[in-house]
This record gives C-alpha cells, sequence and structure tokens, in this order.
C-alpha cells in the first residue's frame, strides 16, 4: 500500500492498516487484560478496555489518526466530536503529540468526560445534542482555522485504531486457550469498535449490541441500509453510544461479515455493571456493559471462543454507587 493511499480519507479501512496501528499502540501501550468470566457454565473473555489511561478504547484510534497527520497538517490541529471518551482518546493524543485539540462536545455531556477533555489541553466548544449537528461545527471550525476533522468512528483511523482491540484479543486467546476467538461481542454506537474487531478477526461471528431507543446499527443490519434513530429517542445513560446515525464504513462492513444486532434494557446494564464489579472488580460505565448485559441475559448464544468488550469505564461517581448498591 502506497503512503499516497494510507493518507487518503476516502480510503476503506484494512486488515494492514488495523495492524499498522497496533504496532504504533503497543509502543506507547500496554495490552489491557483480558479476563475470565463464568456465564452459563461457559468461561467468556472480557477486555477491559476500561483500564485505558483515559477510561476507554477511543485512546486507540485518537493515537493511530493524530500520528499520521502530515507535518503541514500538525501546526493547524485537529477538531473532533464526541460526548466524552472520543473526546479524550483524542485529546490525549493531541497532548502527547503537541497538536492543537478542539472538541465538539453535547452539553448534556457527562461532567466527568468535560472535565477530563478540557484537563487533557483541549478546547472545548459544547451544542445541544437533540437541535444541532456536531458534524457542521465541527466542519465550521475547522474551516476557520484549517484543522483536520476527526469523526469518532466515521473515519478509516479510527476504525483500524480500534481494531487494534480486535487484534489484542485474537492473540491474548491464541496465548491463553490456543484458539482465535469465534465470537466477539461489542458496544456499538457508531461501530468502530466492531468494524475495526471484524477486520482483526476474519473468522469471528460479530456480535453488535446497543442501548434500547438508539439501536440504530441493530435495525440497519436487520432491514439491509442505514437507518437512523427514530424522532425523540429515550433518555440513556448510555451517553458514550448516543449516536443518531451510522455511516458506510460501518455498516457496509459489518452487513458483509452478517453481523448481528442486538439491543439491551436499563436494567440488563445495571445488572451487567453490578457482575463486572463484583467478579472482575472493574468499575464499567453503562455504554461500556452493553455486550456484557447481552451475554447475562442470554441473548447471545454462547461458544467456547466468545470475547467481550468492556469498551469504557468513565461513570459519573453517584451514578455509579447507586447502580452497585441496587439489590
Amino acid at each position: 500500500m502506497t503512503e499516497q493511499h494510507l493518507m487518503n480519507p476516502e480510503r476503506q479501512p484494512t486488515l494492514e492498516g488495523v495492524e499498522r496501528a497496533a504496532k504504533k499502540i503497543a509502543a506507547i501501550l500496554p495490552n489491557t487484560p483480558l479476563l475470565p468470566l463464568e456465564v452459563e457454565g461457559r468461561v467468556v473473555w472480557c477486555k477491559a478496555e476500561c483500564l485505558q489511561p483515559i477510561g476507554a478504547f477511543k485512546i486507540r484510534g485518537g493515537w493511530h489518526r493524530l500520528t499520521d497527520l502530515t507535518d503541514d497538517q500538525r501546526p493547524r490541529g485537529v477538531v473532533a466530536f464526541s460526548s466524552g471518551n472520543h473526546a479524550q482518546g483524542v485529546a490525549w493524543a493531541a497532548r502527547r503529540l503537541g497538536v492543537p485539540a478542539i472538541i465538539v462536545m453535547p452539553d448534556d455531556a457527562p461532567r466527568a468526560k468535560l472535565d477530563n477533555t478540557r484537563e487533557l489541553g483541549a478546547e472545548v466548544v459544547t451544542y445541544d445534542r437533540m437541535g444541532g449537528s456536531r458534524e457542521q461545527l465541527a466542519a465550521e471550525l475547522a474551516g476557520k482555522t484549517g484543522a483536520v476533522v476527526v469523526p469518532s468512528f466515521d473515519d478509516p483511523w479510527i476504525v483500524e485504531g480500534q481494531g487494534s482491540c480486535g487484534l489484542e484479543i485474537r492473540e491474548q486467546m491464541l496465548a491463553l486457550t490456543g484458539s482465535e476467538p469465534d465470537q466477539i461481542v461489542a458496544c456499538c454506537g457508531g461501530g468502530g469498535l466492531a468494524t475495526g474487531s471484524a477486520l482483526a478477526n476474519p473468522d469471528a461471528r460479530i456480535v453488535v449490541v446497543e442501548p434500547q431507543g438508539w439501536d440504530d446499527m441493530k435495525r440497519s443490519l436487520e432491514g439491509g441500509s442505514i437507518v437512523p434513530v427514530g424522532d425523540n429517542p429515550p433518555a440513556t445513560e448510555c451517553d458514550a453510544l448516543q449516536t443518531m446515525r451510522v455511516a458506510p464504513i460501518t455498516f457496509d462492513i459489518l452487513k458483509a461479515r452478517n453481523a448481528l444486532g442486538l439491543s439491551v434494557s436499563a436494567e440488563e446494564v445495571h445488572h451487567a455493571m453490578r457482575i463486572a464489579f463484583e467478579k472482575l472488580h472493574l468499575v464499567v460505565e453503562p455504554g461500556g456493559a452493553v455486550a456484557l448485559a447481552a451475554v447475562l441475559a442470554g441473548k447471545v448464544p454462547l461458544t467456547d471462543g466468545t470475547a467481550i468488550t468492556l469498551s469504557g469505564g468513565n461513570v459519573d461517581p453517584a451514578l455509579f454507587a447507586n447502580v452497585i448498591s441496587a439489590s
């Protein structure tokens, strides 16, 4: 693959790109643990991305994208949009690389995510999630400064970077069990993590899980074409997964892989958060627990090689305390 093609934002993500991203990420970050959990008499393997330095897997895509900025692009910086985890991933990479960063975030994002993004040195611009367009605002800001827009999932670098998580899962399961994963259950907003994991594990079944009412990837896969979130979607604690519409770059790959889409309730998510805390001693945010929630609810037929992403742990302390203390 030529360097010119690698720098083309219109290109498609590839396994080669995932492998390149994984090498870059391995040079600066240790692998996150892959932890066993017994469910219905079977062992499933839980990838603890909540233990990343920014508390979520999004650090992967942010690092892969920003390390590929050209010498001309770096001084002009980047503009990203996110409810919080991608924001922190891009801000973390930008600070380490000395790149200016503006992050467009919804004004109802969790306070901890807003504060953490600012503490990482990024400029935060807020908008109304239900009435404004984060893509339009980001494009306007980039137009004024010449910055590079870094979407949260609609980008080949981001998909490849997130795919490094799936590559780690494959390598860790080979080392621990002698076999590759035959099924990966992934938390899904825009689908970057699921799509990258699909590229990294070409023989595995891919299951994507979303919160009820925000299950546009599920409905899109079932209908064969992209379907946006419906009007007046319900409130959800899974702020990390509130994507109004998925993109062809993720949908097309997941559709070609015959990915299964599932949705889970708030009660199922809370149960998963409690199990992750009680059995794995992990703090997992609601959006990071949906994949485990689907497994625990019996919605996923388990195999001997099932891996689950625990994709983030950036949860409001009061919310987490309430969930954990509930019977």
